[in-house]
């Protein structure tokens, strides 16, 4: 058996499927595209498939992946071009490689957000953007699974970011950390603004990459 990496972007329409809908629909081209995959054993058995880092719902990716395991030889061409004649346009597989990183080794994401408002004009966006990036501290409600609702600081996680003044808004380049220690959604930055400033606020996000503790692209 050997382990693969399926590369792929998430656009348009789909950034709008949820995870569970994914994972679904990328079973379903795969079962279409009669890739020798390796399935799990036991009572529910179905073609093996995971995800490293799940992207948000309503978020674009440039650079998800997905694992998968071959039970035979399969051109690593052949799965691109077959996974894409059974994929909808939103979803297209753009690389297959051999895995060189575990899952448990992301601990970054890279994000691009475009930041607009229908109440404020792009300047004030971006005045208020960079003043709340200058706080001493951000102060936003997060929602986890062992406490709930926890009343969170954000601030100490904006040490790489840069923001632009952009026609309408504002343009966010953020790092942020993710996987399975300590998650950080870039919606708190949204949730927060619409806190301290007390006007809505519209994120378009895009994930363009996921990063290793040494910031090394995963891979």
């Amino acid at each position: 058996m050997k382990d693969v990496r399926v590369w792929f972007t998430k656009d348009n329409e789909c950034k709008y499927i949820s995870h569970l809908d994914l994972n679904r629909c990328m079973l379903r081209a795969l079962h279409k595209s009669r890739i020798p995959i390796w399935h799990t054993e036991g009572f529910n058995v179905h073609p093996y498939a995971t995800f490293p880092l799940p992207l948000s719902l309503g978020f674009k990716g440039e650079r998800e992946c997905m694992d998968i395991r071959l039970v035979e030889e399969y051109s690593f061409e052949d799965i691109k071009v077959n996974l894409n004649k059974s994929l909808p346009s939103g979803i297209r597989i753009f690389d297959v490689t051999e895995p060189e990183m575990k899952a448990k080794e992301i601990a970054f994401s890279v994000f691009n957000i475009r930041i607009t408002s229908d109440k404020l004009s792009g300047d004030e966006v971006y005045r208020l953007l960079d003043e709340l990036f200058n706080k001493d501290e951000v102060l936003v409600e997060k929602k986890t699974k062992k406490k709930g609702i926890k009343e969170i600081d954000i601030k100490p996680f904006f040490n790489d970011f840069k923001l632009e003044r952009n026609i309408g808004g504002a343009i966010l380049n953020i790092t942020l950390p993710a996987g399975s220690v300590t998650n950080i959604n870039p919606l708190l930055i949204q949730k927060a603004f619409e806190r301290y400033y007390n006007t809505e606020v519209y994120f378009n996000v895009t994930k363009t990459d996921m990063l290793n503790k040494n910031l090394k692209s995963f891979k």
